[in-house]
């Protein structure tokens, strides 16, 4: 864990997504490191990955160049979205000393790049509970950050329903 002066809190970034992987992972977090403690030991940061619009629409092609503003304001408004909808998740919860950041980039890069940047001692996202054939083929953020980042690494997995 990153080494911090007394009156300095350690850092948990928390990755926030628009899915509900997502939202289980901030609520738990919160629940178990920042409602039950009076004065948690944590700064709490909510980062966004928004994507390149040449990503969303694919990198060449006929008319891309018009679309891509139009596909670049629709991603910002998601992203906007996103955050308030983890601000407000934090907020029932009474945690409001919260950075938020929307970081434009590859999920897997924007995430170990904040973990540098902040020094953060634990980084967090949700499972999203691809099979290993999936993972390998779209790439998985969490295990991109497991193999890379220099702090630990939590994945917060939504328990399985019982049929």
């Amino acid at each position: 864990m990153a080494t911090t002066s007394s009156d300095e809190k350690q850092v948990m970034i928390v990755a926030v997504d628009d899915s509900e992987h997502s939202s289980y992972a901030l609520q738990w977090t919160l629940d178990h490191f920042f409602t039950t403690f009076p004065n948690p030991i944590f700064k709490l940061v909510l980062l966004h990955a928004k994507p390149f619009a040449t990503f969303a629409v694919g990198l060449a092609g006929p008319g891309a160049a018009e679309v891509f503003p139009i596909v670049d304001f629709d991603l910002r408004k998601i992203a906007a979205r996103v955050v308030d909808n983890a601000k407000q998740i934090c907020s029932k919860r009474s945690v409001t000393d919260v950075i938020t950041e929307v970081v434009e980039g590859d999920p897997r890069n924007v995430f170990w790049d904040a973990g540098e940047k902040y020094h953060a001692s634990i980084l967090v996202g949700g499972s999203h509970g691809y099979g290993a054939i999936k993972r390998a083929v779209l790439g998985s953020v969490r295990d991109y950050c497991a193999h890379h980042a220099h702090c630990t690494v939590m994945i917060v997995k939504r328990p399985k329903t019982k049929h």
